[in-house]
């Protein structure tokens, strides 16, 4: 018999909809190997634990529309467990102690059971803490679903407890299987070649989004294909429109973003210009050219990142065309700026070497010692305050024990970060003056 959060597994695929349901519904995957665009995970991580016969707690951690539920559930008939799911936006602790209880009754019969909690990070830190002897006793598995950063978004005692597993943005290749299978079911398509191309741009990598405009083409019903404008307006909805060589959006987005970092001005708009006369949606190259202060400017001109999320809001408030021109300051802003990626190479070095070391202590000296407990164990010994020192730099050791100091950041010799420069070189002067 069902019960709130799921049914036990019935003979047939749980996945099979009624003729009546969602597009979406309908394709859901049968199998793991038939999810599109996650190839590494069912390929990879979750491909070794179903071979196994073992689940362990996890978090998949993707865009919208990826296939993060499809997976749960596959996961589940996989390995012949129980499936229970829940929605941390429609459910509160009343849910979750009828989920929890439901679990332990199946497990006394000798059923195992996968909680699925879709968007969990909407639990709060509490709530999140009411999981945590439910998983380690093997009440149920837990599979979270997330689209927000788990490092921010989800307690570290139940990161500890789960393995976070990274889903892929849908790519074109992806979106187009997708399309495909649609047709398969429904027939063609009512586009032409370029439209579709258009409609596969604007899913920006939501297989699900994707499906549901197919599904509205469906039911229009319509005889003649459409071209890139003719769908633009039938959608209500910007689409790029593609030229008779074919560029395709990404092609164009890739040289927007070379030409900022070439600091090609003149090309940079030429390219900007490209996608937003041809029907681009303003806002992906918002968030592109925010992803181009951060990523090829950074700490060489502070300012840029400010000016392009200035630029964004000022799109919104504006609209078309009045905001577009906001997007234009944006570009030039970006490609008359001093370069650095030494930000960006950063955070992959500091990334990387937080996954090597895992849980390493910071020293004793800069823990705070909350509880005169601590205090008398040593906590925050030695500790020198800055701002007592003549320089407002006491040069003390930050670094965890078992691990030496390491170099992540080295701005360069251009911009802001020559100022960043000399004070990172006057700082490791003092530190070697005191050692």
């Amino acid at each position: 018999m069902a019960d709130l959060f799921g049914q036990d597994a019935p003979e047939a695929p749980r996945d099979i909809a009624s003729d009546d349901a969602p597009l979406a519904d309908r394709l859901r995957p049968q199998t793991l190997a038939e999810v599109v665009g996650q190839e590494h995970l069912t390929g990879g991580a979750i491909g070794r634990m179903v071979a196994a016969g073992r689940l362990s707690s996890m978090i998949l951690w993707g865009p919208p529309g990826t296939g993060k539920t499809s997976i749960a559930r596959l996961l589940a008939d996989s390995v012949g467990m129980r499936y229970a799911a829940i929605s941390a936006v429609f459910s509160g602790v009343a849910d979750l102690k009828q989920a929890f209880a439901e679990a332990e009754k199946m497990a006394r019969a000798g059923r195992k059971t996968l909680l699925f909690v879709d968007e969990i990070h909407r639990f709060n830190r509490a709530q999140q803490d009411g999981f945590l002897p439910y998983v380690e006793r093997g009440v149920v598995t837990l599979v979270g679903a997330t689209t927000e950063n788990p490092s921010f978004a989800l307690n570290a005692a139940l990161l500890s407890r789960a393995q976070v597993l990274v889903l892929n943005r849908l790519d074109e290749s992806a979106l187009a299987a997708l399309l495909a299978k649609a047709e398969d079911l429904e027939g063609p398509l009512p586009l032409d070649p370029e439209a579709r191309a258009a409609l596969i741009a604007q899913a920006d990598g939501d297989g699900r989004f994707l499906l549901g405009q197919a599904e509205t083409l469906y039911a229009a019903g319509l005889a003649a294909p459409l071209d890139p404008p003719a769908l633009g307006q039938f959608l209500q909805r910007r689409v790029a429109v593609y030229d008779k060589d074919r560029d395709g959006h990404y092609n164009l987005i890739s040289a927007l973003h070379k030409s900022v970092r070439g600091s090609d001005p003149q090309a940079a708009l030429y390219w900007l210009a490209r996608m937003l006369v041809a029907g681009e949606e303003p806002l992906f190259l918002a968030r592109r050219l925010v992803r181009m202060a951060v990523e090829d400017i950074g700490m060489a001109d502070p300012q840029a990142l400010p000016q392009c999320m200035a630029a964004m809001e000022a799109y919104r408030f504006l609209g078309s065309p009045e905001g577009e021109l906001a997007l234009v300051q944006a570009c030039l802003y970006l490609a008359t700026a001093p370069k650095s990626n030494a930000a960006y190479l950063a955070q992959k070095a500091a990334w990387k070497a937080a996954k090597e070391t895992g849980s390493l202590m910071p020293p004793m000296n800069i823990v705070n010692p909350a509880t005169g407990l601590m205090e008398s164990l040593g906590y925050g010994k030695g500790y020198t305050y800055d701002h007592d020192t003549p320089e407002g730099f006491s040069g003390d050791n930050y670094w965890p024990e078992g691990m030496a100091p390491e170099t992540f950041y080295a701005p360069v010799e251009r911009g802001f970060e020559r100022e960043v420069r000399k004070r990172l070189d006057y700082w490791d002067k003092l530190r070697g003056e005191r050692g």
